[in-house]
């Protein structure tokens, strides 16, 4: 699926309003090798839901950092369950508790926490997207997120060319739970993410 930014730009304000899974529905279709990544964070349901309701057998890239609370990794076997996920698992080369004798989880301003973001994010993703090489990547990035993700839009292209599709874009937290409560799907909400440390700071898979 190769699209030129002008035809991006288009079919955004084509897109703008339109039901997620009629989204979903145009990109599986144009696409040849679709996946979704999760990492089960926060309203992450609604995306997997979405997607696996029109391609139950599209892989699911779960990049996990190791790092995860006991409550994400019951969320993530609670949906892999219930939604049948078909998951691809991808961890970091290093154990978090060799990683935290070395090093720890250092700190924002830490010369180390580069490190640390590449050992146990950026690296795993890396080598999911290059043994999936997918031309069409579903995500549940929104706008107000971050500064980088209000200059996005539903479509976007990553810095590899592939198509990003973010159906729930335009959608608040109120219409998410509505999502959630019209389908009784749970969400999970005491998720650590040890590359941000703020909320509205990028890790950089994004970038």
């Amino acid at each position: 699926m190769a699209f030129t930014q002008q035809q991006i730009k288009n079919l955004n304000v084509q897109f703008k309003g339109i039901p997620p899974e009629e989204i979903i529905s145009w990109a599986i279709k144009n696409a040849e090798k679709p996946v979704v990544t999760t990492n089960f964070r926060p309203y992450e349901v609604a995306i997997l839901n979405a997607v696996t309701e029109v391609k139950d057998s599209i892989p699911v890239i779960w990049c996990d950092t190791g790092y995860n609370t006991p409550d994400t990794y019951r969320h993530a076997e609670e949906l892999i369950q219930r939604l049948g996920l078909n998951i691809d698992l991808y961890v970091p080369k290093q154990t978090s508790a060799y990683r935290d004798f070395i090093m720890g989880i250092p700190e924002i301003d830490d010369p180390k926490h580069w490190e640390f973001t590449e050992q146990v994010k950026l690296e795993p993703f890396r080598r999911a997207m290059e043994t999936h090489k997918p031309d069409v990547w579903f995500t549940n990035l929104r706008k107000g997120q971050t500064t980088l993700r209000d200059s996005l839009d539903i479509l976007s292209l990553s810095k590899d060319g592939v198509l990003k599709v973010s159906p729930f874009y335009y959608w608040s937290d109120t219409q998410l739970d509505a999502y959630l409560d019209e389908r009784d799907l749970p969400n999970e909400h005491k998720y650590f993410d040890p590359t941000k440390v703020l909320e509205n700071r990028e890790c950089g898979l994004h970038t």
